[in-house]
């Protein structure tokens, strides 16, 4: 798996998708700068109480649509490296059983959102930092702001890779998030069994944790079940 993971940094040092990565964050970290510098008046007295988690609820409200569209982009452009140049009968070709090549795509991904949310993490301080709200950062709330909504959307992760490794049409996976992510944007009106709903870390039990929970192991079936279907299919 180590030499499947060089393999997979390889291909990818001269793409986008380390760009993707930096943009998602900077993206959301820039917006708030605006926002809060637009209405910093009117933002600051309605987060008065605590400035950080208002600085850190704002952050979230894009960084969760942020976490769904990037996954989608992410993904197809992993998989596309292969199908853009009809690699994938190679690939399989080589001593690398197919249940390790899939699996290093989906680490690939996991790895590389993970270090967009911890840029979002270090992003978030500076910004309120250079807002001036103080060095009283809860840094433990933070942190779950940041990584919890990503780990919730592990069904997302693990069902988009499939479909952008599965087709060589990338438009059905690219769609199938689009989509996703709009309605996502309605999650919190959703039932708590819906996966939508959960990267909002929003349920009746009012713990942010269970989204979480429900999002890993959800992901973790859902990516076996990729997994094995990706190892009996035939690549063309």
């Amino acid at each position: 798996m180590i030499r499947v993971m060089l393999s997979e940094f390889i291909k990818i040092k001269r793409k986008l998708i380390l760009f993707l990565i930096i943009l998602g964050p900077l993206g959301v970290i820039g917006l708030q700068a605006a926002n809060f510098g637009l209405r910093y008046d009117w933002l600051t007295s309605q987060y008065k109480e605590d400035l950080w988690r208002g600085l850190i609820g704002e952050v979230t409200m894009l960084s969760v649509p942020t976490i769904l569209i990037g996954l989608t982009i992410l993904t197809s452009m992993i998989a596309n490296i292969e199908h853009q140049t009809n690699a994938w009968k190679q690939l399989v070709a080589l001593p690398v059983s197919k249940m390790k090549i899939f699996a290093g795509k989906a680490l690939l991904s996991f790895i590389l959102l993970f270090v967009s949310c911890l840029l979002l993490f270090f992003g978030t301080i500076i910004l309120g930092l250079s807002l001036r709200f103080g060095t009283a950062i809860p840094l433990f709330y933070l942190l779950k702001m940041c990584f919890f909504p990503f780990l919730a959307a592990m069904p997302f992760l693990a069902l988009q890779t499939w479909l952008a490794i599965s087709m060589k049409n990338q438009a059905i996976p690219l769609t199938t998030g689009i989509l996703g992510t709009i309605v996502s944007l309605y999650g919190t009106g959703f039932p708590d069994w819906m996966p939508l709903k959960w990267p909002w870390l929003v349920n009746e039990w009012d713990e942010p944790v269970y989204s979480v929970l429900f999002g890993v192991a959800t992901g973790l079936v859902l990516y076996l079940l990729s997994l094995i279907d990706f190892s009996r299919r035939d690549v063309k």
